[in-house]
């Protein structure tokens, strides 16, 4: 206990002599596929609800848990060795939540409800600092995601508490609230200052950007030095609105938006969704639309990408290392979820895509890693094996992908060998 309590203390040349380690050899067996060239090593498993993540400059993987598991919030994770594996495990915090974040030696965590702080290094019993308090967690969506940029600024999505704003939430032909009321607090990123603590939501937060229905997917981009996210669309088009959508369109529609975020901007949630394939945002049937009418959507931000219906974005990553080939740096990982809601249909997600990234704008998406659901048809997001959640870079440049179905880290190297 005293070793696992202390790990994180080690000296740094200790620390860097780990991360600059030769690479080590793949596992022949990971559960996923990859492109040419990469592999993975089983980082960690069953590690409990794992949800997002980030590595430290000392090589030192920190996972948030959607719940407290096996005596800690938290998990960090070190591989001493460097083979590939964590042995030096450490848990710590008493209430589960998503949002992760590094920022001026402290790490920064989200629970449903606050935003907390931990100094650097931690230990099994650290105590956290409340930076927010207040955050509303009533209704759907309440996990929390965060981001912090170059100069301290903390940005908090905070998800509608509904799927479109509707008089009876997810009630078959119930209309939508004009104006919608839950815009005032909820569907959109708030910012905050990340270097003070005792700050109160509402009070002491800017309400930076409106009509984002839920931004898991949440991301700084140093080399844009903008705030980008990728937003999950609403749900059951044809379960409320049968008369206007069918089953096949349900399950595509309407597209998971990839956003640059601007402080002002408003993207049109609950009014408006984003249809991929007519390439325009259209009239929500909450509020008079039934596929065809666009309304006043045109005014409303527009996404840089559209995936997909319901594949359930939840981690967005700007590549900044150089382990991997020159077509992925500074390209763009989107970790799916996979969707529960597409049926009759099969299920879809399941993956983690990757997009080039230039001037400002991701290209088209390409499928680097699938096979986690494990089977070719998903009746039921419970019949996946895996579901990819969290990504983090490490100091090497290895990417890492984290699943909530059994807590399972891969770590993903390129090698070059077929």
């Amino acid at each position: 206990m005293r070793r696992a309590r202390a790990f994180l203390g080690l000296a740094l040349l200790a620390l860097a002599g780990a991360a600059h380690a030769a690479q080590p050899a793949c596992d022949k067996d990971t559960g996923i596929s990859l492109p040419p060239g990469f592999c993975a090593t089983v980082f960690a498993d069953r590690l409990g609800t794992s949800r997002h993540m980030v590595a430290a400059s000392d090589g030192t993987l920190f996972v948030a848990l959607q719940s407290e598991e096996k005596g800690g919030a938290i998990v960090a994770l070190r591989d001493s060795k460097g083979q590939g594996h964590a042995d030096q495990v450490l848990r710590f915090g008493s209430e589960g939540g998503s949002g992760i974040a590094l920022y001026a030696g402290q790490l920064y965590f989200a629970t449903p409800s606050s935003v907390l702080r931990y100094k650097l290094p931690v230990t099994a019993d650290a105590k956290p600092e409340t930076v927010v308090g207040g955050l509303p967690s009533d209704g759907d969506h309440t996990a929390k995601s965060i981001a912090i940029d170059g100069e301290g600024r903390l940005y908090v999505d905070v998800g509608a508490p509904s799927n479109a704003c509707q008089k009876l939430n997810r009630a078959a032909g119930s209309w939508g609230e004009t104006p919608c009321p839950q815009l005032e607090q909820h569907a959109g990123i708030w910012r905050f200052e990340a270097g003070k603590t005792g700050q109160h939501f509402p009070r002491d937060g800017l309400h930076y950007a409106t009509g984002i229905r839920n931004a898991v997917a949440i991301s700084w981009f140093d080399s844009e030095h903008a705030l980008y996210v990728v937003q999950m669309g609403r749900d059951q088009l044809a379960d409320n609105w049968p008369n206007s959508f069918g089953d096949a369109q349900s399950a595509e529609l309407p597209a998971e938006e990839m956003f640059r975020v601007e402080q002002g901007g408003d993207f049109g949630w609950p009014y408006c969704y984003y249809d991929q394939l007519q390439q325009k945002k259209m009239l929500a049937p909450e509020y008079g639309g039934d596929g065809k009418k666009q309304g006043d959507c045109a005014k409303y931000g527009q996404p840089l990408a559209a995936f997909p219906g319901h594949w359930a974005p939840e981690a967005l990553l700007q590549y900044s290392g150089k382990q991997f080939p020159a077509r992925y740096q500074g390209g763009v990982f989107v970790s799916f979820h996979g969707s529960w809601n597409r049926a009759p249909l099969p299920q879809a997600g399941f993956r983690v895509d990757f997009l080039p990234f230039a001037d400002g704008k991701p290209g088209a998406y390409e499928t680097f890693a699938d096979g986690f659901a494990g089977v070719k048809k998903v009746k039921d997001d419970s019949d996946a094996r895996y579901r990819p959640m969290g990504l983090a870079q490490g100091p090497d440049g290895s990417l890492y992908i984290g699943d909530t179905q059994r807590g399972r880290i891969w770590k993903v190297i390129y090698t070059g060998k077929p």
